[in-house]
C-alpha cells in the first residue's frame, strides 16, 4: 500500500487532486457540449435527407418542370390531379409581402422610438410587453383573424370572402413585429455614442442624428431583422391556415382566399392520404421547396450582414 503523504506534502497532493478533478469536470462538460452540437447537426442532416429521399420519389412520377410551372394544385383529386406549386407560392408571397409591409415600418418606428426617444423607464416597460407578442401561440392569432380581423376587412372593403389573404397578412405582420423591434432596437443601441456626440457637436438636431447617423450605421442589422422576419412569415402555419383559407388560388388580390405552402402541408397531412402514395409525397416536395426558400433568405441575411456591417474602433 502507498504510504500516506507527509504533512509537508499534503497541501501539494490536495492541490494536484483538485486540479485533476477540475480537469475531469471540464472534460465531461466538453463531451456533453460536443454531444449537444452533434445532436443538432445530425437532426438537421436527418431532416434534409428525409425531405430529399421522399421528394426524389415524388419527382420520379411528377416532372420538376410541371411542379415549378403548372398553375393548378389539386393533388387530392382522384381524376386528373395536378401538382403545380405556383398557386401555393403565389399565396405565400401575397401573405408574406403584406405582412412585411405592415410590420417593417411599424416595427422599425417602434425600435427607433425605444432606442432614441423613450426614457429608460418607458423602454424597460414597453419592450418586454411587445416581446410578449412573440410568445402567443399562432393558432390564437388565427382565431383572432377569423373572428375579429376578417369581419373588419369584409366590412371595410365590401368583400364576401371570410378567408382572405389580407386578414392573414395583418395577423402575421403582428406576429413578426417583435422580431423586427427586438433586433432593430438592439442594433440601434449598439451604435457608438461617440457618433451621436459628434453629430450633436456639429449642430445636428435629434431627428438629423437619428435619420442620418444612427439608422445608416445600424442598417445592416435592420435589414437582417427584416429578412429574418420574412423567414418567420414564410414558415408560419396555423394562423395562415385559419385566416387565409385552403383554396389554391393564383391571384394577387388580397381580398381573396389563398393557400400557402405551409397550409397545403397541413391540409394534406390532416386528410386521408395513404402513406407512400403520390399525394402523401407532395408533403415532402412542398416541404423541400419551403426549406429552400427559408434557407435562401437566411443565407441572404448573412450575406447582407457580411457586406454591410460597419466596424468601429
Amino acid at each position: 500500500m502507498p504510504s500516506a503523504p507527509s504533512p509537508a506534502e499534503a497541501p501539494r497532493v490536495a492541490d494536484a487532486l483538485r486540479r485533476e478533478s477540475v480537469r475531469i469536470g471540464e472534460g465531461a462538460i466538453h463531451v456533453f457540449l460536443w454531444c449537444c452540437a452533434a445532436v443538432s447537426v445530425l437532426t438537421t442532416i436527418g431532416i434534409v435527407l428525409l425531405l430529399l429521399a421522399e421528394s426524389l420519389r415524388f419527382f420520379e412520377e411528377v416532372s420538376l418542370w410541371e411542379f415549378l410551372t403548372a398553375t393548378r394544385w389539386t393533388p387530392q383529386f382522384s381524376n386528373d390531379p395536378r401538382f403545380g406549386i405556383l398557386p401555393l407560392f403565389c399565396g405565400t408571397l401575397l401573405v408574406t409581402g403584406g405582412a412585411i409591409l405592415l410590420a417593417a415600418p411599424l416595427g422599425l418606428g417602434t425600435a427607433i422610438y425605444l432606442s432614441e426617444y423613450a426614457s429608460p423607464a418607458v423602454r424597460e416597460t414597453v419592450k418586454p410587453l411587445l416581446e410578449v407578442l412573440a410568445g402567443i401561440p399562432s393558432v390564437v392569432y388565427g382565431v383572432i383573424a377569423v373572428t375579429t380581423v376578417s369581419p373588419i376587412v369584409r366590412a371595410t372593403f365590401n368583400s364576401d370572402s371570410i378567408f382572405n389573404a389580407l386578414s392573414a397578412s395583418i395577423v402575421v405582420g403582428f406576429m413578426i413585429m417583435p422580431t423586427i423591434i427586438s433586433l432593430s432596437e438592439d442594433v440601434l443601441r449598439s451604435v457608438p455614442r461617440d457618433l451621436r456626440s459628434a453629430a450633436y457637436a456639429l449642430g445636428a438636431t435629434k431627428y438629423d442624428v437619428t435619420a442620418k447617423v444612427v439608422v445608416p450605421a445600424a442598417l445592416s442589422g435592420i435589414v437582417a431583422s427584416f429578412l429574418l422576419a420574412i423567414s418567420r412569415a414564410v414558415g408560419e402555419t396555423m394562423a395562415v391556415t385559419l385566416a387565409a383559407g385552403t383554396r389554391p388560388n393564383m391571384t394577387l388580390n388580397p381580398l381573396e382566399g389563398v393557400q400557402t405552402m405551409t397550409a397545403a402541408i397541413v391540409n394534406i397531412s390532416s386528410g386521408d392520404a395513404p402513406a407512400g402514395s403520390l399525394e402523401y409525397r407532395t408533403i415532402f416536395a412542398v416541404g423541400l421547396a419551403l426549406f429552400v426558400c427559408t434557407m435562401a433568405l437566411n443565407l441572404l441575411a448573412q450575406s447582407v450582414l457580411g457586406r454591410m456591417r460597419e466596424k468601429y474602433e
